[in-house]
């Protein structure tokens, strides 16, 4: 017999980029009282590693509960870029309703399209969320009507349409439930999710089922599983069995050594759980994503969507450099393959694969975000290597014609700058589907446009835009292969020698292009210094001194003048470099060069190529 279970509630938080939704969810923890009155709560509470801290982003969905009026609800928020929609499409399946996050000003964005086709995909119903209404330029009223526009193209049915609306500050804590009405708390938000949200169904008595939709790692306990218990009740010291839906053939007896709920940003030990509960599971090794853990008289897996595949891949390689193995901890090829293995424990949408060097391993993974990020972790753990330009996955259809990953690109740019975005994103194969004007003398333009015209472009894009333009992208699937492009229209100044480099060196060299190194840096033969401003490579000698002579003129000795250098971040290093090239990540540098250090070598490479 199916039951319902009211004490509980399972929702989602999903919503574009930087429209609030972490900051919401910490909101909801400190009025629900999960903090003591005087406890130091940290903002942006939920993001937990150190580069989700820094750049403000959500990487992983993460799981929190509160209590309100005697009802458990059980909250996950969830990633909004599009390198991560891996995890929203998962977690979706462990909810029962979302809560969808619109920015007052900035209305719906695409990526705001993408989370909520996948929930009306599972029939979720949506509770509308306009944020920040208390920005000087918002405009909540054009934005609802923006978000019933969205649910009507997405063909929502009649329930979804008829979804309430909240107005909400998260920064100053307060929701209402009319826009004339200033909000004092959070409460009304919080009836909206009793009210709206529907409580969790399922057969107490049949067979134990739950679909495991995340996976958490911990150095001490190893992989810990986390799902929805949708029939039967799982017990510590259960014996179950684990199915898959995508793998028939998967029939593995496991014990339930640990169970854990969610209660406030704490895990919280328990003997047994039953239906809607939002569990972690430990002690299974081998436990995946999209896994069934059932009692042995009934193993059914529950059906779950396949997780989107890579498009992007590069190649990780140890760092075999002049200056490799100075700055790193972890410097070998078993290193560097322990622990992009490790990787595969947490990140579904990463692929690894080895070679036919043992020095070199294939990384893929949904974009050039996810990849860095990665690269970004590996580096501050002690890691030294290099990596090679990123590069599309390309398929092939029953034809034999080739296939490659496409994405949508919606940009809003000042108007002044249109002509020129549209200029380089035509040159790199995008096509302009639609151009139209957006708010505050702003003009949003819509490309499709295959996912290598986009690499190395953001950083140009900035430029352009001089900081003021937005893009955002989506994937498209696979289209058709739009032919060769030219990446990069600069060539690369090259070392000549090894060395330090000097400031007599380098002022000679300024005037050849672009420095990225200043004085006192070490240098290595076939290491890239800066850019050109011409198409083809040069090589200069940055270590070289002044010759010393007897006769002065007057004048000569003046205090040598240098350009400041331009000083890449990782995300502008793995734009810039070029497919004959490396960068080399350390802890402490970013070194770029090229894949053949020696100047002959490297031309008569070229010849063959040629």
């Amino acid at each position: 017999m199916k039951t319902t279970r009211d004490d509980i509630r399972n929702v989602a938080i999903i919503a574009h980029v930087d429209h609030g939704k972490t900051t919401l969810v910490d909101e909801l923890l400190k009025q629900s009282g999960v903090f003591r009155e005087n406890q130091e709560v940290a903002e942006r509470v939920m993001d937990s590693n150190d580069i989700e801290r820094e750049r403000g982003i959500t990487i992983l969905s993460k799981n929190t509960a509160v209590t309100y009026k005697n009802t458990k609800i059980n909250i996950i928020d969830t990633p909004g870029h599009a390198d991560f929609g891996g995890e929203v499409e998962r977690v979706l399946k462990m909810v029962n309703g979302v809560i969808l996050v619109v920015d007052a000003f900035e209305g719906a964005m695409p990526q705001t399209k993408f989370v909520l086709r996948k929930a009306l995909e599972l029939k979720l119903p949506v509770i509308v969320c306009v944020n920040k209404i208390d920005r000087p330029e918002a405009r909540p009223a054009e934005v609802v009507d923006e978000v019933l526009e969205l649910l009507i193209d997405l063909d929502a049915d009649e329930s979804q349409l008829d979804c309430p609306i909240v107005y909400a500050s998260a920064k100053a804590g307060t929701a209402s439930l009319s826009i004339e009405e200033p909000g004092k708390d959070m409460m009304p938000l919080f009836e909206t999710i009793l009210d709206y949200i529907p409580a969790p169904e399922g057969d107490p008595d049949a067979g134990t089922q739950v679909l495991i939709s995340t996976i958490d790692y911990n150095e001490y306990v190893g992989r810990i599983g986390v799902g929805k218990v949708d029939n039967g009740v799982i017990r510590v010291n259960q014996d179950v069995v684990i199915v898959n839906h995508h793998e028939p053939d998967k029939m593995k007896k496991v014990k339930v050594s640990k169970l854990y709920e969610f209660d406030g940003l704490n895990k919280v030990e328990v003997k047994e759980a039953g239906i809607g509960s939002i569990v972690a599971i430990s002690g299974i090794a081998d436990i995946h994503i999209g896994d069934t853990l059932c009692s042995p008289e009934n193993p059914v897996p529950i059906p779950f969507q396949k997780i989107s595949e890579p498009t992007i891949a590069m190649h990780f390689i140890v760092n075999d450099s002049p200056l490799a193995g100075q700055e790193g901890k972890y410097v070998t090829s078993r290193h560097l393959r322990d622990r992009l293995f490790r990787e595969l424990n947490t990140d579904v949408s990463l692929r690894v694969e080895e070679t036919e060097t043992t020095e070199s391993f294939k990384v893929s993974g949904r974009g050039e975000l996810h990849l860095s990020v990665l690269i970004e972790n590996m580096r501050r753990e002690g890691y030294e290597f290099a990596v090679s330009k990123a590069e599309v996955l390309y398929k092939t259809d029953e034809n034999g014609k080739k296939l490659e990953p496409m994405e949508l690109a919606y940009i809003d740019v000042p108007d002044e700058f249109s002509g020129s975005v549209i200029q380089k994103l035509s040159a790199r194969k995008g096509e302009l589907i639609s151009m139209g004007a957006a708010n505050g003398g702003y003009v949003r333009l819509e490309f499709s446009i295959p996912a290598r015209g986009l690499i190395g472009y953001r950083g140009e894009f900035m430029t352009d835009t001089k900081g003021n333009g937005i893009i955002n992208t989506t994937y498209d699937g696979y289209g058709p292969y739009k032919g060769d492009m030219m990446y990069r229209a600069q060539g690369s100044l090259i070392a000549f020698e090894s060395g330090e480099a000097i400031t007599y060196g380098l002022y000679n060299a300024q005037e050849r292009g672009t420095l990225f190194i200043g004085p006192g840096e070490k240098v290595y033969a076939g290491m890239v210094v800066g850019e050109t401003g011409k198409a083809e490579d040069i090589e200069i000698n940055v270590c070289k001194k002044k010759q010393m002579t007897n006769t002065r003129s007057s004048g000569s000795d003046e205090a040598l003048r240098l350009s400041p250098p331009k000083i890449l971040s990782l995300e502008q290093a793995l734009e810039f470099i070029d497919t004959d090239e490396l960068l080399e990540v350390t802890p402490k540098s970013l070194r770029i060069r090229k894949k053949i250090l020696d100047p002959t070598m490297r031309k008569r490479a070229g010849f063959r190529k040629s």
